[in-house]
């Protein structure tokens, strides 16, 4: 079955950002590692990678815009809905852990990490449960 032109789209469009986002890390990191920037540069600085990051949600809610085929579209909506859930619990029962100082500090950018672990995990247990009920 050929591939959808909204998703050959959708994957490039994902190899850019992603592109991006590891040239910004591994530049920002080497940046503050041999030359740190200081003052209003250091916060853009340290931001930037942040910013690849934002755009692959830009890239995924255009995949939802372009989407025809609307079950396709509908499954997608709830693995996203799913790994949001996830997401909010997770970083919920962090802050709590944090709050009454039962682990130590959690850097915020996991958020977006664990974001699309679960989105993947979701994806792949809507996949392989669909999968089981195909006849032989």
């Amino acid at each position: 079955m050929p591939m959808p032109p909204e998703i050959k789209r959708y994957t490039v469009r994902l190899l850019s950002v992603m592109t991006l986002y590891g040239v910004a890390l591994v530049g920002v990191n080497l940046w503050f590692r041999y030359s740190p920037p200081t003052g209003a540069l250091a916060y853009l600085a340290a931001i930037l990678p942040a910013v690849p990051i934002a755009l692959v949600f830009v890239v995924i809610g255009r995949l939802l815009v372009e989407m025809r085929d609307e079950y396709l579209r509908a499954q997608m909506v709830r693995d996203i809905l799913v790994a949001t859930g996830v997401t909010l619990s997770i970083t919920t029962a962090l802050g709590f852990l944090e709050g009454f100082e039962l682990i130590g500090h959690v850097r915020g950018y996991y958020a977006a990490t664990i974001w699309f672990a679960a989105l993947g995990v979701a994806t792949c247990t809507r996949t392989l449960a669909s999968l089981r009920r195909q006849p032989a």
